[in-house]
C-alpha cells in the first residue's frame, strides 16, 4: 500500500499558486455550509511517518478555513485526567459537534502502534485493537461522521533526511507534538505493522487516503481537495449499511424471567433498619478503601416508572463520601447533546478512578423509550447493543465497576403508586401525562426490556434485576449487589 506514496509527487510552485487560491475559497463555502446544514460532523485523522508534515497540514488547513469553527487536537503522553480514565475517554471529549470540523493528529493508531512496538500488545492484542477501532469508526460513521484519515507518507530517505533537518535545525519545541525520534528510527521495524494497520482498518465508512509528504504542495492540495470533495457530496442522508438482525420472536417466550420474577419479597421495618445500617457500613469501608484508588464505580438505574429508582440511590448516597461522587439524571438529550453521538453525555461523566457516578436512567434509552416511542430509527436501536456493550467493556477494561439494575414492579403496583402520588402534595411533580401515555405501552416496554437484558447482560456488566413491590427489599438488594460487586473487584 505504502509504495504508491514513494514515487516522488511534487506540484510546482506555478501550479500552486494558479490552483491554491481557488481551493482555499471552494474549503471556506464548503465549511459555511456544514455549517449552515448541520451535516456532519467532520473529523480528520492525520497519522503517518514522524517528519512527514503532520502539523504542517493541520496548520494549513486552518489557515485555508474560519478556524473558529476548528478544532485541532494532538494526542502525545496521556495528561494527569486522562490516565485515570479509560483509554477512549479523551477521543469522545474531544469529538466535533455537528457542523464543525476537528482533526486529530495521530489519535488511537498511535497509541496502537506504539504499544505494538514496545511490547505491550502481542500480535493477538493488536488484531484486537485493530477490530475495536473498526467498531468505533462503524459507529461514528452511523452517527453521521465524515470520517477522513489521512496517512502522511515518507520513504525511508526521506524520512531519515527529514529527521536530520530536524535535529540540525533544533528539535521543535512549540510544535503541537514532539516528534518521537526513537520510534522514528525504528522505520524497518515499524513499516510492516503500518501496513497490517493501514489494510486492516481501511473500510467502506473510514478509508484511508495515503498521501506522499516530502513535497509540502502536493501534500497541502491532495488533503484540501480530499476534504473539500467529502463535503461538499456528504449526503443529507446516509444510505443504511447492512448490519446484523436483532432480537427476532422465537418458540421460547423471553419476557417470562420478567413476568416470573418474585415481586411479593419483602421486608419488615425492623429488618429493613438492620440490613440498612449492615450494608451502608459495608459500602462506605469499600469505598473508602486504598485498593478503591485503583477503580470507579459507575452505577445505572434503570426501571418502571414509580418503580423507587430515586430512593434507592438515596440510600446508596447515604453510604458514601459528598466529595466522591456525582448523581446526573438523563432525560431528553440537550439542544447540545443532539449534536454528538449519543454516547457521548455519558462518556463525558465518567469518572476518574477513585470517584463514583450514578445514573439515574442511562444510555439504555437509546434501546428502550427511544425504541418504543419511536424517537429513533429501528437500525439505530439495533445496532446500540453492539454499540453499548463495546461501551461497557471500555469502562469496565480502564478499571470501573459498573452495576445495572432494573427495578421491576407489577402493573397493579405501579397503578397503586400513581394514585398515591397524585393524591400527595409534595409528590405531585413525580407524576406527568408521560407517564399514564407509557403505561399504556407496558407490553412493548416489557418486551424492550427482555431483549435489552438478553442482549447486554454480559459477564462483566451483568443486569440485577430488582423485584420492587415492596420499597425496603428492592433498596437492601441495591446496596447488597454494590458491596459485593465491589468486593469481588477489591478482591
Amino acid at each position: 500500500m505504502l509504495e504508491s506514496a514513494e514515487v516522488g509527487h511534487s506540484v510546482s510552485k506555478a501550479a500552486y499558486a494558479q490552483h491554491e487560491p481557488r481551493l482555499r475559497e471552494a474549503l471556506l463555502n464548503a465549511q459555511f455550509d456544514l455549517s449552515q446544514s448541520k451535516k456532519g460532523p467532520v473529523l480528520l485523522i492525520i497519522s503517518g511517518v514522524e517528519g512527514g508534515g503532520r502539523s504542517e497540514t493541520a496548520n494549513k488547513l486552518t489557515e485555508w478555513m474560519d478556524p473558529r469553527h476548528i478544532r485541532v487536537m494532538a494526542f502525545g503522553e496521556r495528561a494527569c485526567e486522562e490516565l485515570v480514565r479509560p483509554p477512549a475517554w479523551r477521543y469522545w471529549r474531544a469529538l466535533p459537534p455537528k457542523g464543525r470540523i476537528g482533526i486529530f493528529l495521530n489519535a488511537w493508531y498511535t497509541e496502537i502502534v506504539a504499544a505494538r512496538v514496545e511490547g505491550q500488545l502481542d500480535k493477538t492484542g493488536f488484531e484486537f485493537y485493530l477490530q475495536e477501532t473498526r467498531s468505533y469508526e462503524r459507529m461514528l460513521f452511523d452517527e453521521g461522521f465524515i470520517l477522513l484519515k489521512f496517512w502522511i507518507h515518507l520513504s525511508k530517505n526521506a524520512s531519515r533526511e527529514r529527521l536530520q533537518e530536524i535535529e540540525r535545525k533544533g528539535r521543535p519545541r512549540k510544535s503541537p507534538y514532539k516528534v518521537d525520534f526513537k520510534h522514528a528510527r525504528a522505520y524497518q521495524k515499524l513499516r510492516p505493522l503500518w501496513e497490517e494497520m493501514l489494510r486492516e482498518t481501511s473500510t467502506a465508512e473510514a478509508p484511508w487516503t495515503i498521501v506522499e509528504g516530502e513535497d509540502e504542495r502536493y501534500r497541502h492540495l491532495t488533503v484540501g481537495k480530499v476534504l473539500l470533495d467529502a463535503i461538499a457530496h456528504a449526503p443529507s442522508e446516509r444510505p443504511r449499511r447492512p448490519h446484523a438482525a436483532g432480537p427476532t420472536p422465537s418458540v421460547v417466550d423471553n419476557v417470562r424471567f420478567l413476568r416470573d420474577l418474585n415481586l411479593t419479597q419483602q421486608l419488615s421495618r425492623a429488618q429493613y433498619d438492620v440490613q440498612l445500617v449492615k450494608w451502608q457500613t459495608r459500602l462506605a469501608a469499600l469505598t473508602q478503601h486504598k485498593r478503591f484508588r485503583d477503580h470507579s464505580l459507575i452505577l445505572g438505574f434503570e426501571g418502571s416508572d414509580a418503580a423507587g429508582k430515586g430512593s434507592a440511590i438515596r440510600r446508596v448516597t447515604g453510604a458514601l463520601d459528598a466529595r466522591q461522587y456525582v448523581t446526573v439524571p438523563i432525560a431528553a438529550p440537550t439542544d447540545e447533546e443532539k449534536l454528538y453521538p449519543y454516547l457521548w453525555r455519558f462518556w463525558r461523566n465518567v469518572p476518574p478512578r477513585g470517584g463514583i457516578t450514578i445514573f439515574d436512567r442511562t444510555w439504555y434509552g437509546r434501546v428502550l423509550v427511544e425504541r418504543v416511542e419511536g424517537y429513533c430509527a429501528e437500525f439505530d436501536w439495533r445496532r446500540a447493543y453492539e454499540e453499548i456493550n463495546q461501551f461497557e467493556e471500555q469502562l469496565t477494561e480502564g478499571g470501573a465497576v459498573l452495576c445495572k439494575f432494573w427495578l421491576q414492579v407489577s402493573k397493579a403496583e405501579q397503578y397503586k403508586r400513581f394514585k398515591a402520588r397524585e393524591k400527595t402534595a409534595f409528590k405531585r411533580f413525580k407524576i406527568t401525562p408521560d407517564d399514564w401515555r407509557n403505561r399504556a405501552k407496558w407490553d412493548a416496554y416489557e418486551q424492550a426490556v427482555a431483549d435489552m437484558v438478553d442482549r447486554t447482560s454480559t459477564e462483566i456488566a451483568p443486569w440485577t434485576l430488582v423485584e420492587a413491590d415492596d420499597k425496603y427489599f428492592a433498596r437492601i438488594k441495591v446496596l447488597k449487589t454494590i458491596a459485593r460487586q465491589l468486593e469481588a473487584a477489591l478482591g
